[in-house]
């Protein structure tokens, strides 16, 4: 009995070991991928990452995770020839696209061939015999382009041999490699939407493809680098003629704009007098707002509603899904302990918890994740209209204690959390809460996280942040729920039964919101999990997620003023982007190389 229980352990053992090696390969293939074609949506045009097992004529046979392709017919004619297709075929998005192809063995006469063939194109021949198919054969080293008679290319080619195969997307060319060395450009005027193809035709004949599982053997990186500086001298050559003028002094308004838009007082103030512009909004509003992003951005969403109201007095009330965004906010931010109602009930987070810095980003999107790095202008999202996110994406939905106050008898069903380690009681001085809001460095604060103060970089830690490095880790094992503070746990529940009644109202008074329902559903889930910030919902409480908040909040507050909800600046970034991605989706490979990302870093 023991022996059979032995035999079970080592048999889970290695299917687990199996199975965590190919998830780690799933991970270096997709890097890899991401590396070579930054511009393909894998969502609409999925990239070829294995040899299609429906796609394919019977004497072809495949393993190795569909990437190794051998011969099981019969070999004696050329009826006998048999091809199979990627999964997917190439998108134009990549601009460069290249996959390689091992000789495992050449079989009895090594009647191989590599290269590229339309859907539809008969798979009972070699590629390059038939229209639209493109094949470069290793028996004779001949080219074949959409016909059964081949033209002198290249060597031939048989066991141990690496034979790549590069598709530029830009020129609609063709090239293949040899063990690392180019041989030429072998087709032209290539047809869009192919498929990376091999054929065989006789026994013992064997293959391995390589889609990017593994760094291949020809420098492709350094030719893609050559086509991206090709692209971006063409774009840089763009005649102006003699509207440079007109041109420049569009540009200035606009980045006037951008810095009135999230606040930088004194830049702005500057940038407008050494362009002789006038700002369009008094510094006492623009400074109001820049109070109201840093309370926000430091996670004290308490303070920032209260503030909010106080400055502008109907804007929640007129926005009720607006402010229930904010208060789900403000229940993420007490789980995390930085919220003022739970850090002045005893619980002191750790500084990796609550700091942020008190401006916001000049260049990210308000809509990505912890994980994400689009170096889009914040307030942007490419799913916007006129610049403000729709409630499906973000789920802004404001509630107004007027109009729309809680149900009584509703429950968050929590009970009984229990905090993991010892409680923190540590108090809480007045510094900790109060909020320096006067003053400002050209709008910037001086804990700005991204390094630059006045276009100066900056990395002075802070006094109190002279040993951080040595507290990370004690910092990051310190984390609790709510800041260590039971008292704090407990206004947390209650302010989460508070926001389940305003949810049932809200619902009540305005219809179903399953943007609402979800983001209240997330906020919840934390409390499912003994480590929050390490569970499949913790990127709630990394502290990049409260950008999404602070651009909505600031353009409702710009709309009262009737002033943009986004700034112009961002609307032409997001129109370039938007560009691009009609560009890939019609067929022009160009746009691999013109990324807006070059421009803004």
């Amino acid at each position: 009995m023991s022996g059979q229980s032995t035999g079970c352990g080592f048999l889970m053992s290695v299917v687990v070991h199996g199975d965590s090696a190919l998830n780690e390969q799933e991970k270096e293939l997709n890097q890899r991928l991401r590396q070579l074609y930054p511009a393909v949506n894998e969502n609409e045009t999925p990239l070829p990452r294995s040899w299609s097992p429906k796609d394919k004529f019977s004497y072809i046979g495949l393993s190795q995770n569909n990437l190794r392709v051998h011969y099981k017919g019969h070999g004696k004619t050329p009826k006998d020839a048999a091809s199979v297709r990627a999964t997917h075929p190439i998108p134009a998005a990549c601009g460069v696209y290249y996959f390689e192809v091992k000789i495992i063995s050449k079989g009895r006469d090594g009647y191989m061939g590599i290269g590229l063939s339309a859907q539809g194109v008969n798979m009972n021949r070699l590629p390059g015999w038939d229209k639209h198919s493109y094949g470069y054969h290793g028996d004779d080293g001949h080219s074949f382009c959409s016909s059964g008679t081949g033209q002198p290319y290249g060597p031939t080619f048989t066991t141990g041999d690496v034979i790549g195969c590069c598709v530029n997307l830009i020129n609609n060319t063709c090239f293949y490699t040899k063990n690392g060395h180019s041989l030429g450009i072998a087709f032209t005027d290539l047809p869009p939407n192919l498929y990376p193809t091999v054929g065989l035709q006789t026994p013992g004949e064997v293959v391995d493809a390589n889609f990017g599982q593994h760094p291949f053997v020809f420098d492709i990186e350094d030719y893609m680098r050559e086509w991206r500086t090709k692209i971006q001298a063409q774009i840089d050559r763009f005649p102006i003629g003699e509207r440079e003028g007109e041109w420049q002094s569009m540009i200035q308004k606009m980045v006037a704009s951008y810095l009135v838009h999230h606040s930088y007082c004194a830049t702005a103030e500057a940038f407008a007098k050494s362009t002789d512009q006038a700002v369009h909004e008094e510094l006492a509003s623009i400074k109001n707002r820049q109070k109201i992003q840093k309370l926000v951005l430091s996670g004290r969403m308490g303070e920032a509603i209260e503030t909010t109201q106080q400055l502008y007095p109907n804007l929640l009330e007129r926005n009720p899904d607006l402010l229930f965004m904010l208060k789900v906010r403000q229940f993420i931010e007490m789980v995390n302990g930085t919220d003022s109602e739970v850090r002045c009930l005893g619980g002191r987070s750790p500084k990796s918890q609550d700091s942020y810095p008190g401006s916001p980003r000049p260049f990210s999107s308000p809509g990505h994740k912890a994980s994400s790095s689009q170096p889009y202008l914040t307030g942007f999202d490419s799913n916007c209209c006129n610049g403000v996110t729709s409630s499906k994406s973000h789920s802004s939905s404001p509630h107004s204690h007027k109009s729309c106050p809680p149900a009584a008898g509703s429950t968050l069903p929590v009970s009984d959390i229990s905090i993991n380690g010892s409680r923190s009681q540590q108090p809480i001085t007045s510094n900790d809460v109060d909020m320096e809001v006067d003053h400002f460095t050209n709008g910037v604060t001086e804990s700005s996280s991204n390094g630059f103060l006045n276009g100066s970089s900056k990395h002075t830690a802070e006094p109190d942040d002279c040993d951080a490095d040595m507290e990370v880790e004690s910092a990051q094992s310190k984390r609790q729920l709510c800041g260590g503070s039971q008292a704090a746990i407990e206004r947390m529940i209650h302010f989460g039964r508070e926001l389940q009644s305003m949810s049932e109202h809200l619902r009540r008074e305005c219809g179903k919101n399953s943007a609402n329902k979800k983001m209240l559903k997330d906020a919840f889930s934390l409390l499912a999990y003994s480590d929050p910030w390490n569970s499949p919902v913790g990127y709630q409480l990394d502290s990049i997620q409260r950008e999404p908040v602070c651009s909505t909040l600031n353009s409702a507050i710009l709309e009262t003023h009737n002033l943009p909800k986004q700034p112009p600046l961002a609307q032409a970034v997001g129109q370039a982007a938007q560009c691009l991605a009609i560009m890939a989706r019609t067929g022009s490979g160009s746009c691999a190389f013109a990324s807006v990302d070059d421009y803004l870093h």
